[in-house]
């Protein structure tokens, strides 16, 4: 006699014992256990020894799943195969397959490099890949996946409009496979072979000033601003270190040596560590700032949460409230152009000196991409020679452009 769905919706545990197991056809049966669940169970013999097969849960596995389960048991038994033991078999397959996933290798990935990298960075590429790619690569074997997968992604997220952000999922889906390769979970990189299959994305030069004269009236304006005293020194120390605006507002005390005249960290970007020499004048407005916030963890501590780096938006908002349109004029980011642009057209700096100093990629004819200590004699000097460029800028006097025997300003 079989169960029916209303007996095993129906039946109970009963606490004398007797009535707890409830026979279904093909040595199926339904077990009551005291805590009010219900196990699907199936007897049957192999190699000369009896053995219960779980088949699941009700309601989790219905009468008709148990069933069917109950059937694919016996093809295998039919086929000399013990089903427990191909169960064994397929959960340690589907353990294996989970943890060498695309989605699990680069949390891996992610995990690893987190304490490397500001949170707010952390969290973009976290949402990154889970909004743009696992939802596509995440499930399958990180070693099954090619270059045409890969690229069917990026293009997916190029077609919306996004192909900054497509080119940074390419870079970051490639640091994934180099991690598994090292970590023993792929072989190769497929996707190092898609570079240049996006088409490179239009670049918008941030607003910047670049005429000696301006750049003085603009320091001179920074002397009356009437902010906050941290605000106020991240402006004073933007243009004399040219520095990634999210590398300045997020820099931490921890990554300073005044006394050696060194500020130390890694670009987020490029993920290489970075050394900026400091001038006297940069030196002498940090420790002033160390008497404010150099109990906290960070340089520029938030208005509203001194546990936070200050907003991202305070020196752009900091210019506008000094007069200038950060859309045309001048952004935080636009002093690196500012000095890259006068450094060699006025100082006669060399390229790759500043180059360097930007903490750009240069290759070299030793295949190198980026070394923190490389110039690092030249970039001294040239970064103190920056920063007095600026104060004579700043007062107003007239500069002479080096070797060329007429004033620049």
């Amino acid at each position: 006699m079989s169960l029916t769905d209303v007996q095993v919706r129906k039946a109970r545990y009963n606490p004398e014992g007797t009535g707890n197991r409830l026979a279904d056809s093909g040595r199926m049966y339904l077990q009551l256990d005291k805590s009010g669940a219900k196990y699907w169970r199936m007897n049957y013999r192999f190699a000369g020894k009896d053995k219960t097969l779980a088949l699941g849960v009700y309601p989790d596995v219905s009468l008709l799943a148990a069933r069917k389960k109950r059937d694919e048991a016996r093809q295998k038994l039919s086929a000399g195969l013990d089903p427990s033991n191909v169960k064994r078999l397929e959960k340690r397959a589907a353990r294996l397959a989970a943890a060498n996933s695309f989605e699990a290798v680069a949390r891996g990935w992610i995990d690893e490099r987190k304490s490397g990298v500001a949170p707010a960075q952390h969290a973009k590429t976290l949402a990154r890949m889970k909004n743009d790619v696992f939802p596509w690569l995440g499930k399958r074997p990180i070693s099954d996946i090619d270059a045409p997968e890969i690229l069917a992604v990026l293009k997916r997220i190029d077609s919306r409009g996004a192909r900054f952000t497509a080119h940074r999922a390419r870079s970051e889906i490639s640091r994934v496979f180099r991690y598994g390769i090292k970590e023993g979970h792929c072989k190769t990189d497929p996707a190092r072979d898609l570079v240049g299959a996006i088409p490179p994305a239009q670049t918008t030069h941030f607003a910047s000033i670049t005429e000696p004269t301006k750049v003085g009236e603009m320091l001179r304006a920074f002397d009356g601003f009437a902010g906050t005293f941290p605000v106020l020194c991240a402006l004073r120390l933007a243009p004399l270190l040219f520095v990634r605006p999210g590398e300045l507002r997020q820099a931490q005390w921890s990554q300073f040596d005044l006394d050696k005249c060194e500020w130390r960290y890694l670009v987020t970007k490029t993920e290489s560590e970075h050394l900026v020499p400091l001038s006297t004048q940069s030196v002498a407005i940090l420790r002033e700032l160390h008497a404010l916030s150099g109990a906290g963890r960070y340089v520029f501590p938030g208005a509203r949460d001194r546990k936070r780096p200050m907003s991202e938006a305070a020196i752009n908002a900091a210019l506008r409230r000094l007069g200038y349109d950060t859309r045309t004029e001048i952004t935080g980011h636009g002093f690196r152009a500012m000095a890259r642009t006068i450094l060699h057209e006025e100082l006669e700096q060399k390229p790759e000196v500043i180059e360097h100093q930007l903490a750009h990629m240069v290759p070299d004819n030793l295949g190198s991409a980026y070394n923190r200590t490389k110039f690092i004699k030249e970039r001294r000097v040239m970064m103190q020679k920056w920063a007095d460029y600026l104060d004579r800028l700043r007062l107003g006097a007239r500069v002479i452009r080096i070797g060329s025997g007429r004033p620049a300003t």
